[in-house]
């Protein structure tokens, strides 16, 4: 059998995309299995996946024997069992604990807000508006926290944190409901240098394997 973890994934899946990230900063090499969100229902209805991952979300890494669900746990988990190749959270507790409330805001506060399953129910007509709004308001407290922090190149000094990893796909998700950057300038500054990072680019959803090939970057 073999030990090369498997990350079940969708393309465009901000969650998916902060774990991600994680592989590639922790240098682990992995083989993706797609969900696809969409597609006949939704594949993390089927049977099949509901056997992997009973909350029929993505995404859910295989890895050291252990089948993990939930993205920030998966990340915690990586930093836990291989701190010393890249380490994502600071030393420093009051920066530690910042790293976690920006991650928090996005993880709890913005994303499931806007996520698939509520958009469905929202509805076709509100569910523009219903994801700005979701997320407009999170962005206004990051970047005041942001600016409070006098943060670095990232949004904790210089190194990339679990914060920046769950910032980037949030700020995708932005853009994709037309949420108006330029009144968050300390955010995209930052999403603007995360993306210059090899690791970034490798986990961007336009460089996955079920990435739609009219969405794949030539």
């Amino acid at each position: 059998m073999s030990n090369t973890p498997v990350l079940h994934s969708y393309f465009r899946s901000s969650c998916s995309w902060r774990v991600r990230v994680a592989l590639a900063l922790k240098q682990i090499q992995y083989k993706q299995k797609g969900v696809h969100l969409l597609n006949n229902g939704g594949e993390q209805h089927s049977d099949e996946y509901k056997s992997v991952n009973p909350m029929e979300q993505v995404p859910t890494l295989m890895i050291d024997g252990v089948s993990l669900t939930q993205s920030l746990p998966i990340i915690e988990y990586l930093e836990e069992t291989r701190p010393d190749i890249y380490p994502l959270l600071p030393g420093d507790p009051k920066d530690r604990v910042r790293v976690r409330q920006i991650a928090e805001i996005i993880n709890s506060g913005i994303q499931p807000v806007q996520n698939l399953s509520i958009l469905q129910a929202v509805g076709p007509e509100r569910k523009m508006q219903w994801g700005h709004d979701a997320i407009h308001k999170g962005f206004v407290a990051i970047e005041d926290l942001l600016k409070s922090y006098s943060s670095g190149k990232y949004c904790i000094g210089d190194k990339v944190t679990i914060a920046d990893i769950c910032l980037v796909p949030q700020v995708y998700n932005a853009t994709r409901f037309k949420v108006d950057m330029k009144l968050f300038p300390t955010i995209a500054r930052i999403n603007a240098a995360l993306e210059e990072l090899p690791e970034f680019q490798k986990a961007h959803f336009t460089n996955q394997p079920d990435t739609p090939e009219e969405l794949k970057k030539s």
